[in-house]
């Protein structure tokens, strides 16, 4: 019902909501220190009435750095590819669930995220834990886990609505938090 909740709201956006909030999101986000000296981020390209994650995307690949894209598999596991512009981009629909924007070209494989600097994660809340909740499919839990059994550290930072940081979403023994949230209004750090 929480997920329900929040993707109501969303649902409620108008189209210049959202682009209005991509735009302040991409330079809220460009601000983080993390990101201003990353060499390699992963990242997702923003669905709907998520918050919007081109703007971010292109600016993150002026500047030279690697943005690397998630490629959902029939297992709801994630590959990755490279960003190279919106040019590289196609729509891939997934059976009945939404379509989504991936990368085209080569495929880098699930343990690729581990070489990120930075991980720009999609949810729908994080609470004041850091905690975030995603849409339930599992796949950025997976990629989570990924990470801590490689070894890799990179900055987890989600990007939200500012309604969407909340004081508590449930959380499981599995979930990871993140480090930051960044909103439309500012940064938030958790540890």
């Amino acid at each position: 019902m929480l997920r329900r909740g929040f993707l109501s709201v969303r649902t409620g956006l108008t189209d210049d909501d959202v682009r209005k909030s991509a735009a302040a999101l991409a330079v809220r986000a460009l601000e983080l220190p993390e990101l201003a000296h990353a060499r390699s981020v992963a990242a997702y390209v923003s669905v709907g009435s998520e918050p919007g994650t081109l703007a971010l995307l292109d600016a993150l690949h002026a500047r030279g750095v690697r943005v690397l894209l998630p490629v959902l598999l029939p297992d709801n596991e994630l590959d990755w590819g490279p960003y190279e512009g919106a040019g590289s981009l196609a729509t891939v629909r997934h059976g009945t669930r939404m379509a989504l924007l991936e990368p085209v070209g080569d495929r880098l494989g699930p343990e690729a995220v581990s070489g990120a600097d930075v991980v720009l994660l999609p949810g729908l809340a994080v609470d004041g834990r850091g905690m975030r909740l995603g849409r339930g499919g599992g796949s950025y839990d997976r990629v989570l886990a990924r990470l801590e059994r490689s070894g890799a550290d990179p900055a987890l930072v989600v990007l939200l609505y500012d309604t969407e940081v909340v004081e508590r979403v449930p959380a499981e023994a599995h979930d990871r938090p993140v480090h930051a949230v960044v909103t439309p209004s500012g940064v938030r750090r958790f540890r």
